[in-house]
């Protein structure tokens, strides 16, 4: 009657006395059944290699590993690099001889199956004893399961995959680090080919704008204020040359007027005197005479003959050729053979005057030019060296790392880098790995015990008997008045009985009693 109300742990405890045999004769017996059912499976042995892992002898910070791709995933993809069908065949071949192809697919399918890498997650310096230099955490490794259906044929198995994921490790090892020596050595060519046009480019237009560069601007204009500076003391010395010039033609000219006049009949200066001397007379002579006086008439003729002489001189002389340009005469005085001397100095110094202000001014002009361009000579510059600096820099850059690359793969060849390397040897199984006797055997005291448990739940579930007072009360939904115990054998047989009385039966229409043991 347990269906009918809320169970407790004394109810709990009274099915499991009850039902104890039901429970424990499936839980017994059923062990027993899983061991034996366990010598129904062909047995498997199952043999077990341990791989570890050693970092490179020599420090990352001088040449960088080959790999750094993480181990597991390292691993996992040697594992299937080594259970492909190139690489099984030929040890398949080898281990099995005789084999037809089919079957030879058939072992390989059964290799690959029965085959695991995993890693080690136990401490394998406590194991080796080793370490990587430098570094407390266990040295990394894996371990290679092979199952076969013989112990002998397992270990070979075993033997073989090891070998080929050693052998494997080492070769795409060897071909990462020539591939990425392979591929710097094309990357520093091409960098090499593209900073030698590069550097002819800046040649070209270092050799184009010669004088125009960045670093020239300032000596263009140091070197105009210079230009500027001598073409103003060429305008100076070439004005002062002029004037220079034209004082000595005009010296010239009054000394030839002079000694022209000196080799003449009559020297002007000497009617001049004359004429002065003669006029003086004459103003004192009419001082104490009248006109008519014989030595006034006299004095005031001879006046009028000396005019007429300087009148002739001066008339000849205005229409005398300009002698400032005539070559000199051997007969001229040293003061005029001088002075045409210095004019025609002068007149070199202005010929050789005016062609330095062309020079300058020609000069002035070229540097100006190369001041006025050097803002879009100076950004195209820039540019082109930019682009040199930064393809020197990659070129710097691609060096070292193809320097570090050779390291590296002289470090592979000559095993100082990362290694794998077998600490146990594949294992020859003793016993089998399956069937576990002793996990059929659980197997079997678990499915026991669940079935007799099960069952025991089923029994009670079926089972309407009223062994309690509350079975009682809630099947019947009347409250108790009172419980005699049952004495004698039956009380020790059943326990707890007790003789019980109820009030009058739910149902108001009965009216008499109802006494139930």
């Amino acid at each position: 009657m347990i269906q009918y109300r809320e169970l407790t742990m004394d109810d709990y405890l009274a099915m499991l006395k009850r039902r104890a045999k039901v429970i424990l004769i499936p839980a017994l017996l059923a062990p027993l059944v899983g061991f034996l059912i366990s010598f129904a499976f062909t047995p498997k042995y199952t043999s077990q290699s341990l791989i570890l892992v050693e970092g490179q002898k020599v420090p990352e910070n001088m040449v960088q590993p080959v790999v750094s791709q993480d181990l597991t995933a390292r691993m996992a993809t040697l594992q299937q690099q080594v259970v492909s069908q190139s690489r099984l065949q030929p040890v398949v071949e080898r281990l099995y001889p005789g084999k037809s192809g089919q079957e030879v697919g058939e072992i390989i399918d059964n290799i690959r199956q029965n085959m695991t890498v995993e890693p080690v997650v136990t401490d394998l310096s406590q194991l080796s004893g080793r370490r990587r230099p430098g570094q407390g955490t266990p040295v990394p490794g894996f371990t290679v399961n092979c199952t076969a259906a013989k112990a002998r044929e397992a270990q070979q198995i075993c033997v073989e995959l090891t070998t080929l994921l050693l052998d494997e490790n080492l070769k795409s090892m060897q071909a990462a680090a020539s591939g990425t020596s392979d591929v710097l050595s094309k990357g520093l060519e091409d960098a090499k080919h593209n900073l030698e046009e590069l550097d002819s480019k800046l040649a070209s237009f270092k050799k184009q704008y010669v004088g125009q560069l960045p670093g020239d601007e300032e000596n263009n204009l140091k070197i105009l204020m210079g230009l500027n500076s001598q073409l103003e003391a060429n305008t100076q010395t070439l004005n002062r040359a002029q004037q220079d010039k034209a004082y000595t033609e005009s010296m010239l000219a009054q000394q030839l007027a002079a000694w022209k006049t000196s080799q003449s009949s009559t020297n002007p200066q000497t009617l001049e005197k004359q004429l002065s001397d003669l006029q003086s007379q004459l103003l004192g002579l009419q001082a104490r005479y009248t006109d008519d006086h014989p030595d006034v008439i006299k004095t005031k003729a001879d006046i009028a003959e000396v005019k007429k002489k300087l009148a002739e001189i001066n008339k000849a002389s205005s229409e005398a050729p300009d002698t400032t340009n005539d070559k000199a005469s051997a007969t001229e005085p040293p003061e005029i053979r001088q002075l045409r001397t210095q004019v025609h100095q002068y007149a070199e110094m202005l010929a050789a005057a005016t062609r330095d202000q062309k020079r300058y001014q020609q000069e002035i002009a070229v540097y100006q030019g190369r001041v006025s361009l050097s803002p879009a000579v100076e950004e195209q510059y820039k540019g082109l060296t930019r682009d040199y600096d930064n393809a020197q820099k990659s070129y710097q850059e691609l060096l070292a790392k193809k320097s570090t690359a050779d390291l590296t793969v002289k470090m592979t060849n000559q095993s100082e880098g990362e290694r794998m390397f077998i600490l146990n040897p594949a294992s020859l199984p003793d016993s089998p790995s399956f069937p576990n006797r002793l996990l059929f055997a659980a197997g079997g005291l678990g499915a026991g015990l669940a079935l007799g448990i099960g069952l025991a739940m089923w029994l009670e579930l079926r089972d309407q008997s009223i062994r309690t007072e509350a079975d009682a009360e809630a099947a019947l939904e009347l409250p108790m008045l009172v419980s005699v115990p049952w004495v004698g054998a039956v009380a020790a047989e059943n326990g707890n009985s007790r003789l019980k009385f109820w009030s009058r039966h739910k149902n108001p229409d009965e009216h008499q009693d109802r006494v139930e043991v």
